[in-house]
């Protein structure tokens, strides 16, 4: 687990970034350098560009006059991320490049200050603090070794993972070194700030070989505890609207009528080391049919959470009888927290209802029939249910 350095990726990413937006709106024009008061007018000029060209004329002439600005307005240029959309993001990140490129390249140096200031601000965007980083870093080597000890429950997820890869890198040293107990805690303390699965996952294995396992599927939220149900008819794709008896009561005693007879509540637990709840190897392998999985959260007070949910299958998701996604779509693939959506946690007992829908194609890429569904903060660390 390797600290990547920035700098050579910020060296070629930046040339081709200012190569790229050159090619498309002209070189940038030797002009008097803008003062605050201007470059905060050009943000919002940038800020209004949209999809399908709206707002792409005015952006472009704002961005020739934002890539003159001096680099010790660096920071203001950065700032100018915070409320912005992807669209306005990738003109002021070409433009904070450009200017950072046309300093060096004049034999200046970085406001190295300012951007430590800027990259310890939490309060902006994830985005800017890690390009104000990787611009750090090309000012200040060492600057690394300084900020990244103080990072591993940073909101960026990107300064995150380096903090994380770094304090692995200290472990595997100590290991090597046969100081075991402080390796041992030097990889639970970058497991426990882990947000990244390949991350989380290999430092498992690393405190897993040096005997001291960790519950994987717990650290990152995963219900493996399920009540499941069906199959209900799904038949031309009928049932991912139709309102089968689960989404009006939940009565984990009764029967209903299913697809092919009665149907009953059932105990399952995932054995997948990532908590993917299998239907076919639950109910059997059928088509053109829909299933329900019911588990209860329990919260020791309100907060805000999100749900993150992957699945080969169309599939909806309910938390206390109010739905939180829906997404139908059959067999496009299933990635790691596919699907994102937020709610809030009531304290004490939560319902989670999930519908998963199989449909009727029958190629061998279309077999699959499951979920997997993981209870989160905003930063993907996951939360544990407080039973009662």
């Amino acid at each position: 687990m390797k600290t990547i350095n920035p700098a050579p990726i910020l060296a070629v990413y930046g040339i081709l970034g200012v190569t790229i937006f050159s090619t498309a709106i002209g070189p940038v024009l030797a002009a008097q350098p803008p003062d605050e008061q201007h470059i905060a007018a050009l943000i919002k000029v940038i800020h209004r560009v949209g999809p399908h060209g709206k707002g792409h004329a005015e952006a472009a002439q704002a961005w020739r006059q934002l890539a003159q600005a001096e680099a010790g307005q660096l920071p203001a240029v950065l700032a100018g991320f915070d409320g912005a959309g992807p669209l306005a993001i990738n003109w002021l990140r070409a433009a904070a490049e450009a200017i950072a490129e046309r300093h060096l390249r004049a034999g200046g140096k970085l406001p190295a200050a300012k951007l430590e200031k800027f990259v310890c601000q939490r309060e902006h965007s994830p985005a800017a603090r890690r390009l104000a980083y990787e611009l750090l870093c090309l000012a200040d080597p060492a600057a690394p070794d300084r900020l990244l000890p103080h990072m591993l429950d940073d909101p960026s997820l990107e300064l995150r993972r380096d903090a994380v890869a770094r304090a692995a890198l200290q472990a595997d040293s100590l290991a090597q070194a046969g100081q075991t107990e402080k390796a041992l805690d030097g990889y639970q303390q970058a497991f426990a700030a882990a947000r990244d699965l390949d991350q989380v996952t290999e430092l498992a294995q690393r405190l897993t070989k040096l005997g001291r396992p960790v519950d994987v599927r717990q650290h990152l939220g995963l219900i493996v505890r399920w009540k499941l149900i069906g199959p209900f008819d799904n038949t031309g794709g009928k049932g991912f609207d139709a309102v089968y008896p689960p989404e009006q009561q939940l009565d984990l005693t009764a029967a209903y009528d299913g697809k092919n007879g009665k149907v009953r509540w059932m105990d399952y637990e995932s054995k997948d080391e990532l908590g993917k709840v299998d239907f076919n190897a639950a109910l059997g392998e059928q088509k053109a049919v829909v299933a329900y999985a019911y588990a209860e959260f329990y919260a020791a007070q309100e907060q805000p959470m999100q749900f993150r949910v992957s699945s080969f299958n169309a599939v909806k998701v309910w938390l206390n009888g109010q739905i939180v996604e829906r997404r139908e779509v059959y067999h496009s693939g299933a990635e790691w927290d596919q699907y994102i959506s937020t709610a809030v946690l009531r304290q004490g007992r939560n319902q989670i209802l999930v519908k998963v829908c199989q449909n009727e194609q029958t190629q061998s890429w279309a077999r699959h029939w499951w979920f997997q569904l993981r209870v989160c903060d905003a930063t993907g660390g996951g939360l544990a249910s407080q039973q009662p």
